[in-house]
């Protein structure tokens, strides 16, 4: 990141770089991972694979977002006791 000064004026521009990898849309949801890949990622700090692709370090607590449509419709299509 850095900032810069616009020519004639007092105005200040910050320039970060896009660190976005899609439309945002994974962001504002919960994903479902196996349990002990969460577990993994919590001791490590490694990343995790959600069941829609999504490749994260989760931070967040996941109760906050709706679940991603994505990892339900693939979850509710698994066989009983895949988890």
């Amino acid at each position: 990141m850095s900032t810069e000064i616009l020519p004639d004026s007092d105005t200040r521009q910050d320039i970060r770089p896009d660190l976005s990898h899609g439309d945002g849309d994974h962001e504002r949801f919960a994903h479902y991972v196996q349990k002990d890949k969460i577990v993994d990622s919590a001791v490590s700090g490694s990343p995790v694979v959600a069941l829609c692709g999504k490749v994260w370090v989760p931070t967040r607590d996941p109760k906050r977002f709706p679940v991603c449509p994505e990892c339900k419709k693939i979850y509710e299509s698994l066989p009983e006791g895949a988890d």
